[in-house]
């Protein structure tokens, strides 16, 4: 790497936070995918805008980044889930996975290998790919507060369930693509058993020794997200280093640590998934910088009828796949449009380009294609949501009070924490106090404590629910979250 790449790509980087930072707000009101605008910005930074930053396949930054954001996809994606919602809901996820994920999976591989003429080995890997949904799209539409709670879930059940049975698929495919026959025996232990096997030994043994240093020495919460990710690269580490597949060690390392540590789980949700989505952006503009447009030079009748096919399966498959669900109408349709194609699909397609598969580099372009149709198709539907819910919002909403009639902010008397002491103080004096339970629905499952006279707040949730509450405005808010 010349000096002129070291300084451009740390450029790039503090590019990215800045940007994410200063336009989040922006972003999330006016409805446009994160995707659309980090996309954008690699192709100005790109040899089609400024030619500060040209990335190629052969990039060793690329393959960095590009790996270390899917290992964090599914990390992420295994301490997101919801063991007793997925309990619960079993009927739901397995129709969203196997006669949703799955069939879309396979009608795309079908209509590569018919429509493009690739060879099965690669329509599967594409099938596979494309069926993949976009995380950091799907993160805003779950946020959207109008989302109706059943969308809501199933949703989150696709995103965070459907990597880890993708990848084994495209693994299995790629075995194929190669020129000698592959050992199938090998292949499995390799990539089903040694993989998974890697990633719960360093669960359970980051468990145990976290275990051991909090009940030593303490460890501040903050930290423990910083381990989260350690843990999750290590995971990675382990599985390759006997052969195996780090991707779905690191999924099994998050399953391992949501079983046996709901507090770190929740350590690295706050903050894991930032630098998580923070990575994930950066790979958005290290692909857009000319990866991503490249494909578009090739774009012939069948390929942009196979990528508006791509886009037609998934509406299609999911409202057969969710009839009988339970689901009503509306939120059927919105679980079935919403399968946004994105980065996970450009990472699990670029796996085949940085193992050198002949052929591999096609199949990039060709998802490139239906990834910026479907930011550009998808986001419209986002903003188009978002400024409808505006307009249902302002139709709804009440007076603001005025300035005047709102007490000032009163200091904290600990600082950023308040002791029980310190409470009780507060209450004996006659200030208005609410104690209010901010745990996740997770965690307050999970644990047999429970604050004494707080209302719950789901910290997901906290503007609706704080204003269903009709909280008063000049009272001291304590809030419980251990």
């Amino acid at each position: 790497m010349t000096s002129e790449t070291f300084i451009a790509t740390v450029a790039i980087v503090g590019l990215v936070i800045a940007v994410s930072t200063l336009l989040s707000g922006a972003i999330d009101r006016s409805g446009v995918p994160h995707a659309a605008v980090f996309l954008l910005l690699g192709l100005m930074l790109g040899p089609h805008g400024v030619g500060v930053l040209d990335v190629g396949l052969g990039s060793p930054i690329l393959r960095v980044v590009a790996t270390l954001s899917l290992v964090l996809v599914l990390f992420t994606d295994a301490l997101g889930l919801d063991l007793a919602e997925v309990r619960r809901h079993i009927g739901l996820a397995f129709r969203v996975l196997v006669p949703g994920t799955l069939s879309t999976a396979a009608i795309a591989a079908l209509a590569a290998w018919w429509l493009l003429g690739l060879a099965p080995p690669a329509a599967a890997v594409l099938g596979a790919a494309l069926a993949s949904t976009d995380p950091v799209l799907l993160r805003g539409m779950l946020r959207r507060p109008d989302l109706p709670d059943s969308a809501r879930l199933a949703l989150r059940l696709e995103s965070g369930l459907n990597d880890v049975v993708l990848l084994p698929i495209a693994l299995g495919a790629m075995s194929l693509m190669g020129s000698a026959a592959p050992a199938w025996g090998r292949l499995v232990v390799d990539v089903l058993l040694l993989g998974p096997v890697a990633g719960v030994l360093v669960g359970l043994l980051a468990v145990s020794v976290l275990a051991g240093f909090r009940r030593r020495t303490g460890i501040r919460r903050d930290y423990e997200s910083l381990y989260s990710l350690g843990v999750a690269f290590s995971a990675f580490a382990a599985a390759e280093a006997v052969h195996g597949s780090g991707y779905l060690s690191a999924f099994a390392a998050g399953l391992t640590i949501l079983y046996l540590d709901v507090e770190l789980c929740d350590c690295f949700l706050e903050y894991g998934e930032t630098t998580a989505e923070m990575a994930l952006m950066f790979s958005f503009v290290l692909f857009g910088t000319s990866l991503l447009w490249t494909g578009l030079g090739e774009i012939d009748g069948r390929t942009a009828l196979f990528a508006a096919i791509v886009l037609a399966i998934r509406p299609a498959v999911f409202l057969i796949a969710l009839a009988g669900s339970g689901l009503s109408r509306g939120p059927r349709l919105m679980v079935s449009w919403f399968g946004p194609r994105g980065l996970s699909s450009l990472l699990l397609v670029a796996l085949p380009v940085f193992a050198g598969m002949p052929g591999a580099e096609r199949l990039l372009h060709l998802c490139g294609v239906v990834v910026i149709a479907s930011v550009v198709v998808h986001g419209a539907s986002l903003v188009l949501l978002a400024r409808r819910g505006r307009i249902r919002a302002a139709m709804a909403a009440p007076a603001a009070a005025a300035p005047s009639a709102l007490a000032p902010a009163r200091p904290e008397p600990g600082g950023e924490t308040i002791t029980i002491d310190e409470l009780r103080a507060l209450r004996e004096s006659g200030a208005p106090v609410v104690v209010a339970d901010v745990r996740t629905e997770r965690s307050a499952r999970s644990s047999e404590l429970a604050a004494t006279g707080a209302v719950r707040i789901d910290p997901d949730r906290a503007v609706e629910d704080t204003r269903a509450l009709s909280l008063p405005t000049d009272a001291t808010i304590a809030l419980y979250c251990a």
